[in-house]
């Protein structure tokens, strides 16, 4: 089947393509024929009820110099599109929301968005772990600096995070007698203004940060543990952190057992959970990462898989269910 694909992500002049997975998908879209759209943000529109798009179409190469080229732009309706793959990285912002208003449209119409847009508004992707309690360490959501500070009496170590930041962004670490508790409450909460996460410190961290990728709710059998540089607590790749490819744990797959099927439910066709030790810390929808390095350590072809569920999902009609 020829399709004709469509992404919506950053300026693609940016990426690092060794390393970007949105890149990997592009280029899996394209060994099978099908035609690519690229978008940013600010090129699609609502033009009435029609969602619209000044789309360019590109040509990908696989290296790491001139590696796209435009080929043509055109203003085209969305829907003329069997998909678009939503791949705009955070912060999860009014725009990224209104974005998804515009992408629902072209899903009325009949195009498949990857990932479905009112999922990508409804599992903040900090908070949507709050529906695996089993699966979580103790936690709390709040902008009360007070309840924060009884929380971390009470776990005696603690990581606290914005539910907007990507990457490690803003991630700090905290024990009741911490100097900079204030300071740190007062700048992530903007004094009491700002609601945040807070989970007990999980110590198997030193082991990595575990990425575990499902495609339509079923895991890649590898995760790639983000293993923290010396003298951090954060395994993020942006944040220094070094990936190994790691095989799924008895307790891994027992996870993603429980996070699968309201995945599918959904229609998360694409989502990257991650896992420290023996507990789900948080699950990514917008823009998961990591399928070029577990590709490259695995022999895998994760976007090709990815493109199969895809296809299947177009030539049977009908979404996710």
């Amino acid at each position: 089947m020829r399709l004709k694909l469509g992404i919506v992500m950053d300026p693609i002049e940016s990426i690092k393509t060794y390393k970007d997975s949105s890149f990997a998908m592009l280029l899996a879209a394209q060994r099978r024929g099908w035609p690519l759209y690229y978008m940013q943000q600010s090129d699609i529109y609502l033009r009435g009820a029609t969602a619209m798009a000044q789309a360019s179409r590109i040509h990908v190469t696989d290296r790491t110099e001139n590696w796209f080229n435009i080929e043509a732009t055109e203003t085209i309706e969305l829907a003329s599109l069997n998909a678009i793959l939503m791949r705009k990285d955070p912060p999860f912002d009014i725009e990224y929301i209104s974005s998804t208003y515009i992408l629902e449209m072209a899903e009325r119409d009949g195009c498949l968005v990857v990932n479905r847009p009112a999922s990508l508004r409804d599992a903040n992707e900090k908070m949507f772990i709050a529906h695996f309690p089993e699966c979580c360490t103790p936690m709390l959501v709040t902008r009360n600096t007070s309840l924060i500070r009884q929380f971390i009496d009470e776990q005696g170590d603690v990581i606290v995070k914005p539910l907007d930041g990507m990457g490690g962004e803003s991630i700090f670490r905290l024990t009741p007698s911490d100097p900079n508790t204030s300071v740190i409450l007062e700048t992530i909460t903007h004094r009491g203004h700002k609601t945040i996460m807070v989970q007990r410190f999980i110590p198997e961290i030193t082991k990595g940060d575990k990425r575990i990728l499902l495609i339509n709710g079923e895991p890649v059998p590898y995760a790639l543990a983000r293993i923290p540089a010396k003298g951090e607590t954060r395994g993020n790749l942006a944040a220094g952190g070094s990936g190994l490819g790691i095989e799924l744990t008895e307790r891994d797959h027992w996870i993603c057992q429980q996070v699968g099927p309201r995945l599918r439910e959904m229609g998360i066709l694409f989502a990257g959970i991650d896992v420290i030790g023996d507990y789900l810390t948080e699950i990514n929808i917008t823009s998961p990462t990591c399928i070029r390095e577990l590709d490259k350590q695995f022999n895998l072809d994760i976007a090709g898989q990815l493109m199969d569920c895809i296809e299947i999902q177009i030539s049977s009609h009908r979404r996710p269910q």
